[in-house]
């Protein structure tokens, strides 16, 4: 099955409100409805800067997003932003349980199996992120691992809901150090995951769901990490910060 690539810049916490509209802008201006046609691209800003860059891409078909979000619909949670608050603004989709949410904040699989009910609950798509550090790389539990995390991130999900999710593969040891997975490493762990889907689901449902990698994309390496088996699109990070660069990703052949 032929699977529409899904290319997306997660900006984490960096550039100032000039930066990101800036690059917004530039975004919109430089990607014909012929490249959207073709694949589906989003950007994922800091939540300060939501709503002015949703404004800033409206009628472009690029999609925006947020990096995070509770698992509460609402309350008494300070510091906390709900689905509905990001649907409130225009947000279509949202990250759910990225590697530095799980290892820098400790984030566990069954807190991030409730932000994925909560997003879809509310009318997100999801991104849901998988990876295995270095040492479970070493110890060969890259397998276990990821499939452990994406069996439980995706518990109580029907098969409806799972048409609205997207995986991100993202080797934790590959984030940001420069050093990617190989395009085996990374068709492997994909072809692994579309598996563990198959297991849960049904073959022909896992075949619709797309598998991104993220782990130092960059211009230079995603048309080879895009021919590996099973791998559908990016979740880039670095590169997408800078307008050149995240065309170059976008604009692969």
């Amino acid at each position: 099955m032929k699977r529409k690539p899904f290319l997306a810049g997660n900006w984490k916490m960096n550039l100032d409100r000039k930066g990101a509209l800036e690059l917004a802008r530039s975004l919109r201006d430089a990607l014909s409805a012929s490249v959207l046609a073709e694949r589906d691209v989003a950007v994922f800003p800091p939540f300060v800067y939501l709503d002015e860059v949703v404004r800033a891409l409206a009628g472009s078909g690029i999609g925006v997003g947020a990096q995070n979000l509770c698992d509460e619909k609402h309350g008494a949670f300070t510091g906390e932003v709900s689905a509905e608050m990001l649907v409130d603004i225009g947000a279509t989709c949202v990250l759910v349980g990225h590697s530095e949410r799980r290892h820098l904040y400790g984030e566990g699989d069954e807190l991030c199996n409730r932000k994925v009910q909560r997003a879809l609950a509310a009318g997100l798509s999801t991104v849901l992120c998988v990876g295995e550090q270095l040492d479970e790389r070493d110890s060969n539990r890259t397998d276990l691992v990821i499939g452990r995390q994406l069996t439980a991130g995706l518990k109580g999900l029907s098969a409806e809901q799972l048409g609205r999710v997207t995986i991100a593969y993202e080797p934790v040891w590959a984030i940001g150090t420069g050093r990617n997975a190989t395009p085996e490493q990374a068709g492997a762990a994909h072809t692994h995951l579309r598996g563990v889907l198959a297991g849960l689901y049904d073959a022909r449902l896992a075949q619709t769901v797309r598998i991104q990698y993220g782990g130092s994309v960059k211009p230079d390496n995603i048309a080879t990490l895009m021919a590996a088996p099973d791998v559908d699109g990016a979740l880039v990070g670095g590169a997408s910060l800078k307008v050149d660069s995240f065309l170059g990703i976008v604009r692969f052949h």
